[in-house]
């Protein structure tokens, strides 16, 4: 009985895992109300994933606070580019769609804009979890993140794969907006760090796996 009430035990820190999840979710909604924001709070969102939930190191609010902070400038100037990219091609697509329902050849354009759109979703992912992990100005991070979207494409795949079919869990049921961020970021997570794990310097890997011996230990 001493064992099952133990905080330490498997059971309770699956439990913890799970408020912290939902946690960092209602934060991240929260913070991404205001529409410009949400490239600062998808930042922190994946850095709280990354060392609290995943890394067993500090606790969600303090991590989500601190990225969101020191990322805010930077990152919204990004994602105040994207949104404008988005925007763009958000009409150009229904532009052509117009076109499409005319019977139009140009209409045909209307699925060049629609798989662009899904595209540069893929890269803000990458641009905004590569912003938690590597400190770099505007444009090393909009180029590196491009690359490494690009040069590891099966899993930037994955990506899309799992953006959307967390979007569709969330459609479905909108009560998972509460789980789903944290859930499809913890995904994610798992297979991302490994592709940044080979862009950082031995210096910086060499801690990383000292960090990851003491969440084992």
């Amino acid at each position: 009985m001493g064992g099952l009430f133990n905080y330490d035990n498997k059971f309770f820190r699956a439990v913890n895992k799970i408020v912290d999840g939902f946690y960092a979710s209602i934060l991240w909604l929260l913070f991404s109300l205001p529409i410009f924001t949400i490239g600062a709070s998808s930042t922190a969102l994946y850095y709280t994933i990354h060392k609290s939930l995943r890394g067993n190191r500090g606790y969600v609010w303090q991590s989500f606070w601190s990225s969101f902070k020191s990322n805010f400038k930077q990152v919204t100037k990004i994602w105040l580019i994207l949104l404008a990219l988005i925007a763009l091609l958000f009409v150009d697509q229904q532009i052509m769609y117009q076109f499409m329902v005319q019977e139009s050849p140009l209409g045909s354009l209307y699925y060049f804009f629609y798989i662009a759109l899904f595209l540069v979703a893929v890269w803000a992912v990458y641009i905004f979890t590569y912003s938690a992990r590597f400190e770099l100005g505007i444009k090393a991070t909009l180029k590196n993140s491009l690359i490494i979207a690009i040069a590891n494409l099966p899993w930037s795949v994955l990506v899309l794969v799992l953006m959307v079919g967390g979007s569709l869990i969330v459609y479905v049921s909108p009560v998972m907006i509460t789980f789903m961020p944290a859930g499809v970021g913890c995904l994610m997570e798992m297979f991302l760090e490994r592709i940044y794990r080979k862009y950082m310097t031995p210096e910086d890997l060499k801690k990383e796996q000292e960090l990851d011996w003491e969440r084992r230990s």
